[in-house]
């Protein structure tokens, strides 16, 4: 059964640090390796279904429609089409066997654009660290058992780096990183200190969207020969919304640290969970740790985030990343990336949805827009963010895995916002969730953590009715849970269904959301909403695609079924 349904209390035997879950195998394998509960339970595992007359069922409802999900937009996108002609000036020359690729997704193009150059810049890190690696160790007079000789490296290729992004503006980011830094030192243990980092941050992220990154002549007109060297990333306050989250990290890190007992040490087998929640010792953050930390190359772009404890300890720590863990990380990110390119060239549907070319359309073919429209977001951000922590796990530093499943593998609001964006997920838990009160308040705090989420991602009104409407969608959820709890209902046959059932209410609502936030807007959705809610023919669509994403959800039960059997343990 699905284990968000599950209450998790007084089922879970005493975490042991040596415990080391099975490998999954067969097909769990395909599982993305995170570090498991602190707690596992000690629950019997139901047999398995899979091959079970309901799941053979299963089986064939799911190869007559996959391939039909992926035909319907191959089809829509062909040449042929009387809608082609108004999408196809975004379209550009491709390399898969003479087809066109829809390279018109801004925030994607810069990635894809860009990938060459940015592997020979990670292969220049990596030889640079070597080399540098080789020279400090030969003049060392012992081997030491930290790696906190590689701080003047990060600090250099930081320095170097960041100016060929931002060219001059990088004067602008040290301004704004000394600040913040002066408000951890000046208020110390005081709990004017938290209360001044959020403030401070808010506000320097409203006052970059307003000024669009400020020019020098605006502060003075002889600072105006500092605006012609801009880099080759000019907009540099885009990205300083993930450097945020740093500052916010250091700060609050030191304000617990400073308030702690202090003396605690970890091991190079300390778990991600205890390296984020272990005070580091107060010498420790210091203003060249701070900045090579906020800086740290891989990271800065764009993630994953890694807090400051976490990143100190691993450099005072250091943990064992096999060159076989980094390879499968790779085969891993060069088949995603084969699929983006794949859908790409033979699915126009980004060039569909900007241009609204959906004139005609049947509610069955503008549900495959809207859903491979989704299916590109996840994309275009797993592939960023993998290219990145590969970068990161190249040089030493694991940070958290950013997407634990694949999109259409959630049934779970709250356990899709655990799996989207993980990283995203623990900072927020550490530094929002839990200072609120946490599931004291969970409505309340949800409601205001979404907020954020939709405002630090962009100041617009499209992702503000998206956080209020995931902040929505979440409370029938909670509230199933708290009707129909596992503990007491689970041994019932009808149980799985009903959960089922409630899987779909979810995926429903969790798709409405999200192409309200990252594709069509407020003014699509109720404009698809009308063409398939609106007429007999879009009722009996959506009457089908609820039955059809029902087999997908009893798939997704089993699955993590299967996973736990395996010792594998999600709560997502």
């Amino acid at each position: 059964m699905p284990t968000d349904m599950r209450n998790q209390d007084g089922h879970f035997s005493t975490f042991d640090l040596d415990y080391t879950p099975p490998k999954p195998g067969g097909i769990t394998s395909l599982t993305v390796d995170i570090p498991a509960l602190s707690r596992v339970p000690n629950e019997t595992r139901q047999p398995p279904r899979w091959k079970t007359p309901e799941f053979i069922f299963y089986y064939v409802v799911a190869l007559f429609v996959i391939p039909l999900m992926v035909w319907i937009p191959f089809h829509l996108s062909s040449p042929s089409q009387p809608n082609y002609p108004y999408y196809r000036h975004r379209l550009s020359p491709g390399w898969m066997f003479g087809r066109e690729v829809d390279n018109s997704d801004t925030q994607y193009r810069s990635f894809r654009n860009n990938i060459f150059s940015l592997s020979f810049l990670v292969l220049i890190f990596i030889t640079l660290k070597y080399i540098y690696t080789r020279s400090a160790l030969r003049s060392a007079l012992s081997i030491p058992s930290d790696k906190l000789y590689l701080i003047p490296f990060f600090l250099v290729f930081s320095v170097l780096y960041l100016t060929g992004l931002h060219g001059t503006s990088v004067f602008k980011i040290v301004i704004i990183l000394t600040a913040n830094y002066w408000i951890a030192k000046t208020s110390k243990g005081s709990r004017m200190g938290p209360l001044l980092t959020w403030v401070f941050n808010v506000l320097i992220l409203f006052a970059n969207e307003t000024h669009g990154g400020y020019r020098y002549a605006s502060f003075h007109p002889s600072l105006e020969v500092l605006d012609a060297f801009q880099g080759i990333y000019p907009r540099w306050h885009i990205s300083f919304n993930i450097t945020m989250l740093r500052l916010v990290s250091f700060n609050m890190d030191y304000y617990w640290a400073y308030n702690s007992r202090g003396g605690e040490s970890l091991s190079s087998a300390s778990t991600e969970k205890q390296r984020a929640n272990t005070p580091l010792p107060l010498e420790d953050y210091t203003y060249r740790n701070y900045i090579t930390y906020v800086l740290y190359p891989p990271l800065y772009i764009a993630g994953p985030i890694l807090t400051f404890n976490n990143f100190m300890w691993q450099l005072r720590r250091p943990i064992d990343i096999p060159i076989r863990v980094q390879c499968r990380y790779l085969v891993r990110f060069l088949v995603s990336l084969l699929t983006m390119e794949s859908i790409l060239h033979y699915m126009y549907v980004v060039a569909i949805k900007d241009t609204k070319a959906w004139q005609g359309y049947t509610p069955l073919e503008l549900s495959m827009i809207g859903f491979w429209n989704l299916i590109v977001v996840w994309l275009k951000l797993l592939l960023p963010w993998r290219f990145f922590r590969l970068w990161s796990l190249a040089s030493g530093i694991d940070p958290p895995e950013n997407m634990v499943r694949c999109m259409v593998n959630n049934y779970s609001t709250l356990g899709f916002w655990r799996s989207w964006h993980r990283s995203y997920n623990l900072w927020i838990v550490r530094y929002i969730y839990i200072p609120l009160g946490g599931t004291e308040n969970v409505a309340l705090t949800t409601a205001l953590i979404f907020t954020f989420v939709a405002l630090w991602h962009d100041l617009s009104f499209r992702l503000l009715a998206w956080g209020w409407l995931v902040s929505f969608f979440i409370l029938p959820e909670l509230l199933a849970r708290y009707l129909l709890p596992h503990t007491k209902y689970g041994q019932f046959s009808w149980y799985r269904h009903v959960c089922a059932i409630g899987g779909v209410l979810n995926m429903l609502m969790m798709i409405s959301a999200n192409l309200v936030g990252f594709v069509i807007g407020t003014d699509g959705i109720m404009y698809m909403a009308s063409q398939i809610a609106g007429t007999w023919q879009g009722f009996f669509f959506l009457l089908a695609a609820s039955c059809i994403m029902f087999v997908g959800v009893q798939l997704m039960f089993e699955y993590r079924e299967e996973e736990m059997r395996r010792g594998v343990y999600r709560r997502c």
